[in-house]
């Protein structure tokens, strides 16, 4: 009489491995989403309009400058490009190697996070500074006028991913033609 065969029998570590890969995927997103605060509030920190920290120009520290609206803005963009391309650089740098999972997760937190960032430098603004008359212009108050600011940060997750992949391709083409190159001197 023939047996039927037993489906192969996994080992604990690797039912344990398969357990904690979604926890760290979601540990790794939730990393991103809570750095949102911190951007906020450093962007609050560091814009005209907010404290003000880089320019120090007291006359653009009033919402009712208008020259002050772009530096704003383009503060919250340079923020948003230097946490994308800081996400990217740690994601291709991890063991598994960036899955693709992993980088749709990591773009769609970095979408979150820029909202989250936008949201508490504007809460910040309303808290922290002093009471604006809105009247003229909503853009008086500590605000983003270009909304097309919140699509940097995802955009440099996956444009720097992109980058360091192909450098990474580049280089392991290039040290498997010079292994190649060794092999027929």
């Amino acid at each position: 009489m023939i047996q039927p065969a037993s489906p192969p029998v996994s080992t604990s570590d690797e039912a344990r491995g398969a357990r904690r890969r979604p926890r760290r995927e979601w540990v790794w997103v939730a990393g991103i989403l809570a750095a949102g605060v911190p951007a906020g509030l450093l962007w609050w920190f560091l814009a005209p309009g907010g404290q003000n920290l880089i320019s120090g120009n007291a006359a653009l520290a009033s919402g009712t400058n208008t020259e002050g609206w772009l530096p704003r803005d383009l503060v919250l963009a340079g923020l948003f490009v230097f946490a994308g391309c800081l996400v990217a650089v740690l994601l291709s740098g991890r063991r598994d190697g960036g899955t693709r999972r992993l980088l749709l997760l990591s773009v769609a937190a970095s979408a979150a996070a820029a909202v989250l960032a936008w949201q508490t430098g504007v809460l910040a603004g309303g808290w922290l500074g002093g009471p604006q008359d809105t009247s003229a212009n909503a853009s008086v108050a500590f605000s983003l006028r270009s909304l097309t600011v919140l699509v940097l940060w995802p955009a440099a997750v996956a444009a720097g991913f992109f980058v360091l992949r192909i450098i990474g391709l580049l280089r392991t083409s290039a040290d498997h033609d010079a292994d190649d190159a060794r092999t027929w001197q």
